[in-house]
């Protein structure tokens, strides 16, 4: 079952937009892409808040995220978020059955 977090980085003066920066720059999100069970790893800037950004995180199961949060790549996720001074929102998602009444609203 896979699981979806969003987590919401908070910062000030574009602090967020630079923890991102980085973290694509030096190569850090994509070796979690890379991780064994990560489905998804993208961020997105809400249009109401611009010293948020969002990432949206899915992993295969939480045995992937454990295996995630135990590896090396942990500490310099957490020396960049203090470099940065970001604070985090969390949400967690696990899918729902499609419902099959959707597909008419959905204009592909």
């Amino acid at each position: 079952m896979s699981l979806t977090i969003n987590l919401y980085y908070t910062g000030k003066n574009g602090s967020a937009h630079r923890f991102v920066e980085e973290m694509e720059k030096s190569g850090i999100a994509q070796h979690i892409r890379e991780e064994e069970g990560n489905e998804r790893y993208e961020y997105f800037v809400p249009v109401n808040d611009p010293e948020t950004v969002l990432l949206i995180d899915s992993w295969a199961d939480q045995a992937a995220i454990d295996k995630h949060h135990a590896s090396p790549m942990m500490a310099e996720l957490a020396k960049l978020r203090e470099k940065y001074d970001l604070h985090m929102k969390v949400e967690r998602y696990v899918p729902a059955p499609e419902p099959k009444n959707d597909e008419k609203f959905i204009r592909k």
